[in-house]
């Protein structure tokens, strides 16, 4: 897959408030980083699900039962904005995860850096690249899910919008369901632009109870699109097997 360029092509560290993101998570279940790529980077980025060399797979959601729409996952090496974006944003993931797992009471901690991570994935047997690009079009959706990929899965994980809602497509809201212990399920619509990016959990995270911290549990999809196209960017962090 050829680079997408040096300047709308490879990103730079985001200037992401990660104290903020932690307080949102804490508060919603997720955190909105807007405005992470630019539209020049988002149009370069949304234009590669048409070339079809440098993914190692492509699923067709219905055949699986996921929903309707197309997914392609990236081989390595991965494009220079995609593993710009994994690396830089790993460090404050990081940190927000080993604060997770303190609440929990896990032994251990997530590695400071990326490629720490990527070192226990291959340990564990996992090397496939798990970052992204998904695609709809009008009816499609994406059933509730969460991204494991293995027994190493990294509790955090990033979307980035690449279309523009209410000019490229209408509908196809990213959706997120809360499961707590004795409580109903609580479900959150995320309005995001284009380039902007969500962050949320892969499976489970802390929430504050009255007897201390406990886990909740947590899935994400997309609604139907009603019309044009949609596409985005997903990365999750750890590789699977």
């Amino acid at each position: 897959m050829a680079d997408l360029g040096m300047k709308d092509g490879q990103a730079e560290d985001p200037c992401v408030d990660w104290d903020a993101v932690r307080v949102a998570i804490d508060e919603a279940g997720h955190a909105v980083v807007p405005a992470v790529l630019t539209a020049g980077q988002c149009a370069a980025l949304a234009a590669l699900y048409d070339r079809p060399d440098g993914f190692r797979s492509t699923i067709i959601m219905a055949r699986h039962g996921f929903g309707r729409g197309e997914y392609r996952y990236f081989a390595y090496p991965l494009p220079g904005l995609v593993e710009d974006l994994r690396r830089s944003l790993y460090p404050g993931l990081a940190a927000i995860a080993n604060i997770w797992g303190r609440r929990l009471g896990q032994d251990g901690g997530w590695p400071a850096e990326h490629e720490g991570l990527l070192a226990l994935c291959r340990d564990a047997g996992q090397s496939r690249p798990t970052p992204l690009l998904l695609s709809y079009n009008a009816g499609d959706y994406n059933c509730l899910h969460q991204d494991l990929y293995g027994s190493i899965h990294f509790p955090l994980q990033a979307a980035i919008l690449l279309d523009a809602p209410g000019v490229d497509f209408t509908g196809g809201e990213f959706t997120l369901v809360e499961t707590r212990p004795r409580q109903q399920s609580r479900c959150e619509v995320v309005p995001l632009g284009r380039g902007d990016m969500v962050i949320f959990p892969v499976r489970e995270f802390p929430r504050a109870g009255g007897r201390g911290w406990y886990r909740a549990q947590m899935r994400h999809g997309v609604s139907k699109l009603r019309g044009g196209r949609r596409r985005v960017l997903g990365l999750i962090f750890h590789d699977g097997a």
